[in-house]
């Protein structure tokens, strides 16, 4: 059977803690396939206006290559608008039917589960995956949800830091892929 991991976001930029969440995932769940979901924007955070989209494909494109069991999915940039997960597991559902769909989520999105659009179908396609934070005390899932945690890689970083840490003309080297970094530089991002 088919396990598929999902893994959405702004990815604004991508960082080096998306791809070592992304390990994880793929070894703790025994993923044959972990897709990154670009989200166009997210309806929790209509205020922030991310990167062009193609800008921030191209990162995640950079960041991922090379790697055999992970690849970028676009359907939330095509759909265009608010992106909402139902939306994605529901395309997910009918492009891998019998396959076991895993959500990834950030642990700070456990206790607004319910309030996702068409949550009981969500919590019924799928089985959602908590992102540990360094220092985060993990969550039940709120009923009808089901899920785990990973246990491996924590690391403390976010994409907002690193937005910061560029316009603030400070090094970001460490904390994204190089060809990421240079990407970043080169198109004078987040600046």
């Amino acid at each position: 059977m088919k396990r598929i991991g999902l893994f959405g976001g702004s990815f604004d930029p991508v960082h080096l803690g998306h791809l070592l969440v992304a390990q994880a995932a793929v070894e703790e769940l025994g993923l044959t396939r972990l897709f990154f979901i670009l989200a166009a924007q997210s309806p929790f955070k209509p205020e922030n206006e991310p990167a062009p989209a193609a800008a921030r494909l191209q990162l995640l494109r950079l960041a991922l290559a090379g790697k055999a069991n992970s690849e970028v999915d676009e359907q939330e940039i095509q759909r265009g608008g608010t992106s909402y997960t139902i939306d994605t597991l529901r395309d997910n559902a009918r492009r891998f039917p019998g396959a076991e769909l895993y959500y990834l989520i950030g642990a700070d999105n456990v206790a607004k589960l319910p309030l996702w659009r068409e949550a009981n179908e969500l919590a019924r396609l799928a089985e959602f995956v908590v992102i540990p934070r360094p220092g985060d005390v993990a969550q039940p899932f709120p009923a009808p949800f089901r899920g785990r945690t990973l246990t491996g890689f924590p690391f403390g970083v976010s994409s907002s830091q690193i937005r910061a840490r560029v316009k603030a003309g400070l090094p970001i080297d460490q904390l994204v892929p190089p060809a990421v970094a240079e990407a970043i530089r080169n198109q004078r991002l987040y600046l």
